[in-house]
């Protein structure tokens, strides 16, 4: 079983590369984040002739998360429950469901803006709710995983130039904590470091050439309980697919289940 977690940063500018990514990959469950839609606006019909389903939370032109599933999509729950709300508006960060043998979420951490900022707290808000709102499932004997974009680079080595992010977010001890307290409820990263290159980044920013000089953060996760993570027969970042005219800012990243 091949699962992949992938900020697409607009499905609409994005479709023909994902439709074309998810008929060669051979993906089973792909996480979307940054749709950048609306629930009825997405392609659910498109994904459907690829043999997908899809569980969507997108409310308009900002975040928006999805699950497309091939194997079957049971149970989903849409939102996060308990989970705070930004300027009195729940935003679409999060959704969950039953795929086959796993049980999944995508999520979309909110980014934080900077240091003390309303955005940044709210941030460290919504992880203890995810915290909260998975704790269950991670300890449970079922595989379990959380996928997406988490906002966070998790240590030194996962950004390519710690001096630049220097009193930054995502690389903050607040936020480091927050991931930590999450891998507390039975969770840990089941992509391993290094991969076949020394670091394996996620996401490059469209400026300053920074994908072609790998300067990178890796903030797209795979956080899943010990019945997944003992499951894992591989893993990898597609970084092909940040590649060329039209890319998202973030490469998709897979995993390799034995299930």
């Amino acid at each position: 079983m091949r699962i992949a977690t992938w900020n697409v940063n607009s499905i609409t500018a994005r479709l023909p590369r994902l439709l074309a990514w998810l008929e060669s990959s051979g993906t089973d469950v792909l996480c979307l984040q940054e749709a950048k839609t609306t629930a009825e606006q997405f392609p659910v019909d498109a994904l459907r002739e690829l043999g997908y389903e899809s569980a969507v939370n997108a409310t308009g032109r900002w975040n928006g998360v999805a699950l497309l599933s091939r194997v079957g999509l049971e149970d989903v729950v849409k939102g996060l429950p308990g989970g705070p709300g930004y300027e009195g508006v729940e935003e679409p960060r999060a959704v969950s469901a039953t795929c086959g043998p796993v049980r999944v979420w995508s999520v979309y951490v909110p980014n934080g803006r900077e240091v003390g900022h309303p955005h940044y707290e709210y941030k460290l808000q919504w992880f203890e709710a995810l915290r909260a709102a998975v704790a269950q499932d991670a300890a449970g004997g079922r595989p379990f995983a959380v996928l997406g974009d988490y906002n966070v680079a998790p240590t030194d080595d996962d950004v390519w130039d710690l001096t630049v992010f220097e009193g930054s977010t995502h690389v903050t001890p607040a936020e480091r904590e927050a991931l930590a307290a999450l891998r507390g409820t039975g969770l840990q990263d089941v992509v391993p470091r290094p991969l076949k290159y020394d670091h394996p980044y996620t996401y490059w920013d469209y400026r300053q050439l920074a994908f072609p000089k790998n300067r990178g953060m890796r903030i797209d996760l795979v956080y899943g309980n010990e019945p997944f993570a003992k499951a894992v027969t591989d893993a990898y970042v597609d970084r092909e697919e940040r590649k060329g005219k039209g890319a998202s800012d973030h490469a998709p990243v897979v995993v390799d289940l034995d299930v």
